[in-house]
């Protein structure tokens, strides 16, 4: 019996993989104009960074995350006995924590320093029920921005995702941007109690998972995919209404400089997105024409409490991910899937196998000169090799056959003009380029 693939996790056939690849390097481009550089961290970390990080109440936290244990590990537990915290490992949910511990660790924001502008792309890892656009492995890219609270550095990242999804090609019609402020320390407590006793007031018509997180942390409500729940939750009060001086301030001049790029936006004042560390502006980028349930395309906020959360010195920050499977999804229903570009533009073809070590000769020519190049390396008549050819979508076949040969030419067939010509071997590269 065949091997396959676990339920929730996806192969990246050539095509894919090549457009992840180009994915990422628009990315990176895009990104650092804006001065975000690239910051590799691991995939596993110790479980108590998400734990404080993310917040023990979240869905991530409570119900997705996949532990690893060591063999070890596995059998002092299965005896009774306990394993140190150091030892808890678990493969990253999302990259903000890591990014962070990262930062901290090295101190990558010393004292009175510029922020750090950083960029991350990679798989992370979910326990979750699959379905399209859910998988237990995804790949995002995100930036993260530490050491700056000023409310451009929000306005910058929101106006840079845009510009990403434009340049990637999803209309600005097919898609929606929602922009709420969670506020701060000082003016959350006040509106979490009210939604607190606004769930307890309609505690019977809520699940019983939300009646437990009116307990823990109120806000989680809004995540709820229940109907009976949302509706619920639709009237519950409003953020906005209990925002203290300072983050309503902070609010306006956000939306203020997203107006004036001329992005449009939506504020949802119920928009909380799913984990606990953000304060401040919050946003998500949602597609309009997904057929998939999970439309969130990317999103993010501030969070200028998680540093010191993960023990670093109060440090404020900014940041937001995008998902790589959701993207191709809003693509793709738009219009504009993944094609299956050209691998080769020169396929040297044989007319007999005796010529094939010039063919390998000229193949490495063309590959020192940056041309990418293939042959045939089966035995195959060459109207087979010409078949190759077009399977790899390849500009031009360099036919060799043994008269031209002696005579120190090489027949050159352009595979989009419909054309043939006679160049000499030697020159093939300058003849062709």
């Amino acid at each position: 019996m065949a091997i396959t693939l676990p339920s929730g996790f996806e192969d990246m056939l050539p095509a894919e993989a090549r457009f992840y690849h180009g994915f990422v390097e628009t990315a990176r481009r895009i990104f650092g104009a804006y001065g975000y550089v690239p910051i590799i961290t691991p995939q596993v970390e110790v479980t108590e960074l998400f734990v404080r990080g993310i917040g023990e109440a979240t869905d991530v936290v409570s119900k997705e995350m996949f532990t690893a244990i060591s063999g070890e590990n596995l059998n002092t537990l299965l005896g009774g006995g306990h394993i140190k915290s150091k030892s808890r490992l678990t493969l990253r949910p999302e990259g903000t924590a890591g990014v962070v511990r990262a930062v901290v660790e090295h101190d990558l924001v010393p004292q009175g320093a510029a922020p750090a502008k950083l960029m991350y792309a990679g798989p992370m890892f979910r326990a979750e029920r699959p379905q399209k656009g859910r998988l237990r492995q995804f790949n995002q890219i995100g930036i993260e921005c530490l050491g700056a609270e000023a409310p451009s550095v929000d306005a910058e990242g929101i106006i840079m995702l845009m510009r990403f999804f434009s340049e990637l090609g999803i209309p600005s019609e097919s898609m929606v941007l929602l922009v709420n402020s969670m506020g701060c320390e000082k003016c959350r407590p006040a509106y979490r109690d009210a939604v607190r006793a606004y769930m307890a007031a309609h505690a019977e018509k809520l699940c019983d998972q939300c009646n437990e997180r009116a307990q823990i942390n109120p806000l989680r409500a809004f995540d709820c995919k229940n109907p009976a729940c949302r509706e619920v939750m639709d009237a519950a009060p409003k953020i906005t209404d209990y925002l203290c001086d300072e983050c309503r301030d902070h609010y306006a001049t956000v939306l203020a400089y997203v107006d004036a790029a001329g992005i449009s936006y939506v504020e949802d004042p119920k928009l909380v997105r799913g984990l606990d560390y953000y304060t401040r502006t919050v946003f998500e980028v949602q597609a309009l024409d997904s057929s998939s349930a999970q439309n969130a395309i990317g999103g993010g906020g501030r969070y200028d409490k998680l540093v010191e959360e993960v023990g670093g010195r109060p440090t404020p920050g900014f940041g937001f991910a995008l998902g790589f499977e959701r993207c191709r999804i809003a693509l793709e229903a738009a219009g504009k899937g993944v094609s299956d570009a050209p691998s080769c533009t020169v396929f040297v073809a044989t007319v007999d196998d005796s010529l094939k070590p010039q063919a390998f000769g000229l193949v490495q020519r063309l590959r020192d000169a940056g041309v990418a190049a293939d042959m045939n390396h089966q035995d195959r008549s060459l109207k087979s090799q010409l078949k190759l050819a077009n399977k790899l979508q390849a500009r031009f076949v360099a036919v060799l056959g043994p008269d031209e040969l002696a005579e120190g030419l090489v027949t050159v067939r352009d595979m989009v003009g419909h054309t043939e010509r006679t160049v000499p071997f030697d020159e093939v590269e300058s003849a062709l380029f």
